[in-house]
């Protein structure tokens, strides 16, 4: 048995490479292998988000705090709030974040194929936020 315990681990900035904003990142769980699964607290202040991108094997959002937006590639962009949880298949291209008044957070949980959880793409433009913003 490991407990880790709260505080123990430190919060990270969201790296400009895969963010836009500013991007909090308290990690959460990542046991050593076999296991393949991690999670971690993400929290998005107004307007910001993460780049497009896709998870090898899914990615699982639990969202605890403020009003954000989630869109997969070719979809509406959607609202979401505290208790909503969202769930992006293997492989789906997609962006989340912050609405562009009122922070977000939520615990984000995915698996790594090969040592890897997720796949980067490229950012969501202003005008594609934008736009998103008022749906």
């Amino acid at each position: 048995m490991d407990i880790t315990r709260a505080g123990s681990q430190p919060s990270g900035k969201g790296p400009h490479e895969y963010f836009t904003g500013t991007v909090r990142i308290d990690p959460l769980f990542s046991p050593p292998d076999p296991a393949r699964v991690a999670g971690a607290l993400v929290t998005f202040e107004p307007g910001a988000r993460t780049a497009w991108h896709t998870h090898p094997l899914g990615q699982t959002l639990i969202v605890m705090t403020g009003r954000g937006l989630v869109q997969r590639e070719g979809g509406p962009v959607e609202e979401i709030r505290p208790g909503d949880v969202v769930w992006f298949p293997p492989g789906e291209k997609h962006w989340h974040g912050a609405s562009p008044t009122t922070a977000m957070s939520h615990i984000a949980i995915q698996e790594k194929l090969d040592g890897s959880p997720v796949d980067w793409m490229e950012h969501v433009t202003d005008e594609q936020y934008g736009a998103s913003a008022k749906a």
